[in-house]
């Protein structure tokens, strides 16, 4: 009978601690779970704002317009060349 008394508080014990460490570890994942999400949150929103910043600082600059900025590449033709040297001038 004592043999049993003693077998069945280690067994207690043991649940116990089986117990503490489950709620333990849940407790831990949990904590991760939550941090991991605020961390992406955080990117979402600063992803978010970036591309929201670029398209607000696109539309200022369109509407901000000078009369030379329309005019800027009127003596260009389609591609881009090097600037050549006129035939003729200088000695």
């Amino acid at each position: 009978m004592m043999h049993r008394m003693k077998l069945s508080r280690s067994l207690r014990k043991l649940r116990h601690g089986v117990e503490d460490s489950i709620d333990f570890a849940a407790s831990e994942s949990r904590i991760v779970l939550r941090n991991v999400g605020l961390v992406s949150a955080g990117i979402t929103v600063l992803a978010v704002s970036v591309v929201v910043g670029r398209e607000l600082r696109q539309r200022y600059k369109f509407h901000r317009r000078t009369p030379y900025d329309f005019y800027a590449h009127s003596g260009e033709s389609g591609h881009r060349r090097a600037q050549e040297p006129e035939f003729g001038v200088g000695v």
